[in-house]
């Protein structure tokens, strides 16, 4: 992560998605989509199973060209960077990941490297040191030797996000980081998180876990049929209208301890 990063963020240095399109088969998916992810906040994604979060993450990865609109970062369309620009700046933890060799878990992790080696793409001993240090982060440094297909769900997700880290990026995407995870590593991935954000990171979080959103987001973004329906605080957003047009049912909100 930039060193220049300030606990807060002017808007040259947010993730924006602006009047993003996308239509499948003659079905529109995302129509004219707007939001933005500032440095120092954690965002949830929030919508029912395809509603478009998974095509969004996608559009602001490029494995998809959106059919109108843009995906901003720092003031510079994502399709003006090159991979190694893009890639250091912005890290994406999928739901799961093929991994089509057998590679270990360290190795994994070691290629968020990639975008900061030479063109002989040889890692250095600060390169080692940075996967090192990811690893036991998200509390997975005794995996370092385990080959990746032998982990369960729950171990290949904190091995991405392991990846993730390592590249140092401004922003993390996450995509339902916790749908494998156990109790325990689930709190310990968000307080990670969190921790990332308070250094000057960003982070968006895409979810359908109303509970987690409420208590790890500052701000969530809900998505139904293809739009924005609200963007705000938590406290604000999850109101049972807004549930209901999302999710389809009636919801009763309270507050926990904390008052989220």
């Amino acid at each position: 992560m930039s060193d220049a990063h300030a606990a807060t963020s002017d808007r040259s240095e947010t993730l924006r998605f602006e009047s993003i399109a996308v239509g499948f088969g003659g079905r529109a998916v995302l129509k004219g989509v707007s939001f933005e992810v500032g440095l120092g906040e954690v965002v949830g994604l929030l919508g029912c199973n395809g509603a478009g979060k998974t095509t969004l993450v996608r559009a602001a990865t490029r494995s998809l060209r959106p059919d109108s609109g843009r995906v901003v970062l720092a003031d510079r369309p994502i399709q003006s960077l090159t991979r190694r620009e893009l890639a250091s700046r912005l890290a994406t933890v999928p739901q799961d990941v093929h991994v089509p060799f057998p590679f270990r878990a360290g190795e994994l992790v070691l290629m968020g490297r990639t975008p900061y080696q030479s063109a002989f793409g040889f890692e250095s001993a600060a390169d080692l040191e940075v996967a090192r240090e990811a690893m036991a982060r998200v509390g997975i440094a005794d995996l370092a030797d385990r080959r990746v297909d032998t982990l369960s769900g729950g171990e290949r997700q904190l091995v991405l996000f392991a990846r993730a880290l390592t590249q140092r990026p401004d922003w993390l995407l996450l995509d339902e980081p916790t749908a494998f995870l156990d109790l325990r590593h689930r709190i310990d991935l968000l307080a990670v998180v969190r921790n990332f954000v308070r250094l000057g990171g960003g982070a968006l979080v895409v979810s359908h876990d109303l509970g987690l959103a409420a208590r790890v987001c500052d701000r969530l973004v809900v998505l139904a049929d293809g739009e924005v329906i609200a963007d705000g605080e938590p406290g604000a957003v999850l109101q049972p209208e807004t549930l209901y047009r999302a999710f389809g049912v009636e919801a009763d909100i309270s507050e926990g301890p904390d008052g989220r």
